[in-house]
């Protein structure tokens, strides 16, 4: 007699989220695939599906084909559905699922989420999911009203859904809309759709958990229970860093790509003072990975451009809809070296102390997406070679940087990628999103048994 063992198969955290994002990206492509998701006389290719739901789902806004033009409704349902999908992540709408259909989420599904969103417990995770998916959908309501004050005079009924589309994407940081060829471009110097867009943004991006906080905040000084220094002091670590990060980047964006471009007649040039200051906010605004654009990134010089792309590697805060290596992981890195400098052996800032894990975890963040970008920069400059108006290669960084930040600005060159160029940025846009970091664990072979304690002995290396 013979006897089978079957080994039961256990998947890591990182595995089943790099797989579920694969599964849906494939799944969104078969439906963009079908004819009844294409335009009236449009017939898309199985590569530019693929692109599409890629670009959907990693909420990044890079299109190689016009995304108002080539889609039918039903299309244009599939890629916000991918959108929203894509904003939340794959395990928070399985636990959507799951919550909706009253079923009992196991404890292996809760230290998934719980490590996805790189929690210290699992208690209060369904809570939180369900405060997650209620301010989602109020945030992007009252978006969607706001955009309907413009949207709805101009385009009438299909007003309306423009604004809840544009409310979605902006939220999700997508970049992707249906209103024309130019995508905010008609709108620079209008400011409900600038704020309002902006106001999205900066919201979705400076993550959940900093919405709760804030909201603690707010508590503390309406219930008079403690002065406004005292509310300041009581807000978690993570918080102070987040917003200090985000203001410093937003205004110091805003005033160097002022400073530069302020008579540009290609850019800003020819607008009012207001208007200037405003539009030099929202280039700093959607750099942060939001992708919408009010000036033709091509018009900008390369200076500019190369500011953008540091926003863009930055990008948001964590356990948001943003991307980037994150506003706090360069705040760590930069808190380290002025430790150094300042002859201080701990890295400190409001009073608390950075733990040494979490600045190693930084640099191998950055090292690892300086690692993607590089690759993807070169890939991207060898498959353009046989191209008849070859790009320039500052505008193949753009396009790699815009990719794996998941950002989705381009100085026009995607719509005109090989077949070759479009894979390589479809692997980048899905790198960016799920996180290098995330893809290297899925495909690390885990490691049996407790990690050993012991310690070769040390030896001194030189440095610099």
């Amino acid at each position: 007699m013979i006897t089978i063992y079957k080994k039961k198969i256990r998947f890591k955290t990182a595995q089943i989220i790099a797989m579920g994002f694969a599964a849906i990206i494939l799944l969104g492509a078969l439906l963009l695939s079908l004819p009844v998701a294409w335009a009236p006389g449009h017939q898309i290719t199985f590569i530019d599906a693929l692109f599409t739901s890629v670009t959907s789902i990693c909420v990044t806004g890079l299109v190689t084909v016009p995304t108002y033009a080539s889609w039918s409704w039903f299309g244009k349902i599939v890629i916000l559905f991918l959108i929203q999908l894509g904003g939340f992540g794959v395990v928070t709408c399985g636990a959507f699922v799951m919550i909706a259909m009253g079923k009992r989420i196991s404890i292996r599904n809760r230290k998934l989420i719980k490590e996805t969103y790189n929690l210290d417990t699992m208690k209060g995770l369904i809570k939180l999911i369900r405060k997650i998916l209620k301010g989602t959908l109020i945030v992007e309501g009252i978006g969607a009203i706001f955009y309907s004050f413009q949207f709805v005079p101009e385009f009438g009924p299909k007003g309306i859904a423009i604004a809840i589309f544009n409310a979605v994407s902006a939220f999700c940081n997508a970049g992707m809309d249906i209103i024309g060829p130019d995508s905010l471009a008609g709108y620079v110097k209008n400011p409900l759709i600038n704020l309002t867009t902006a106001g999205l943004v900066i919201v979705s991006g400076i993550g959940y958990l900093v919405w709760w906080d804030l909201i603690k905040f707010g508590k503390r000084l309406i219930s008079r229970n403690m002065g406004f220094r005292q509310a300041v002091r009581a807000l978690e670590l993570n918080t102070k860093i987040v917003l200090t990060a985000t203001v410093i980047l937003l205004f110091g964006g805003m005033t160097i790509i002022g400073i530069l471009e302020w008579n540009n007649p290609a850019t800003l040039g020819a607008m009012r003072t207001g208007e200037k200051i405003m539009a030099s906010f929202f280039q700093s605004v959607t750099c942060r990975t939001a992708g919408f654009l009010t000036i033709p990134q091509e018009n900008f010089k390369e200076g500019t451009a190369l500011i953008c792309m540091i926003l863009m590697f930055i990008g948001g805060s964590p356990l948001g809809t943003a991307g980037g290596v994150k506003t706090t992981t360069i705040a760590v890195l930069i808190l380290m070296g002025i430790s150094f400098f300042r002859g201080k052996e701990d890295t400190e800032i409001f009073r608390r102390r950075i733990p040494f894990s979490n600045i190693k975890t930084a640099w191998v963040v950055v090292m690892m997406a300086l690692f993607v970008l590089l690759t993807g920069t070169i890939g991207l400059a060898i498959s353009v070679e046989g191209m008849v108006q070859k790009p320039a290669l500052i505008d193949i960084m753009y396009e790699i940087t815009s990719a794996g930040a998941t950002v989705g600005l381009s100085r026009g060159l995607t719509p005109y990628l090989p077949f070759s160029g479009k894979l390589i940025v479809i692997v980048i846009m899905y790198i960016g999103r799920i996180g290098p970091t995330t893809l290297a664990s899925a495909l690390t072979v885990q490691s049996q048994g407790k990690p050993s304690s012991m310690h070769l002995p040390d030896e001194k290396v030189f440095i610099g």
